[in-house]
């Protein structure tokens, strides 16, 4: 079995392919993304990249919180567990900076994504700082509230 691990520099244009493959599942629900880069694609800084085999979770720093950008995970190595190795690694991050929490948004009625975070000790949050709120927007600006979206939150204790 591999392991949670910060991505190398090397790595990321790799990423990009799990990061498609697993926006492919979104057809079965009627979601199709609008073209344009994938979110790993956009990235240039490895130390934002955790890894573990065909999937990976991206993250950013937003309103005091780690947020979790974007978690994909290759459809041929899902439920074997990396998904929840990865979420585990995220939240363990945002314990060692001193964040308050970790934030996220994704699609509401997607059966792997919100209630896939809530069984992850997520829960919808009422009132995102100005940094969340802005993504919000820009997520709206680049055509993906194409099914209902929310934003999540679980408290760093």
């Amino acid at each position: 079995m591999s392991v949670v691990r910060w991505a190398r520099e090397d790595e990321l244009p790799a990423l990009a392919e799990v990061e498609r493959a697993a926006d492919g599942l979104f057809a079965q629900v009627g979601i199709v993304f609008p073209p344009g880069t994938t979110m790993i694609e956009e990235c240039d800084d490895p130390g934002r990249v955790l890894v573990e085999g065909q999937g990976f979770a991206m993250i950013s720093m937003v309103d005091g919180n780690v947020h979790l950008d974007q978690l994909a995970v290759h459809p041929d190595s899902m439920r074997q567990g990396i998904g929840g190795r990865l979420m585990a690694a995220v939240y363990d991050h945002a314990l060692a900076v001193g964040a308050g929490g970790v934030t996220l948004t994704t699609f509401r009625d997607v059966p792997w994504n919100a209630p896939w975070y809530v069984r992850h000790g997520f829960a919808p949050m009422a009132e995102p700082g100005p940094e969340l709120r802005a993504i919000v927007q820009h997520e709206r600006e680049l055509g993906l509230e194409i099914a209902p979206r929310i934003v999540m939150y679980r408290p760093v204790v």
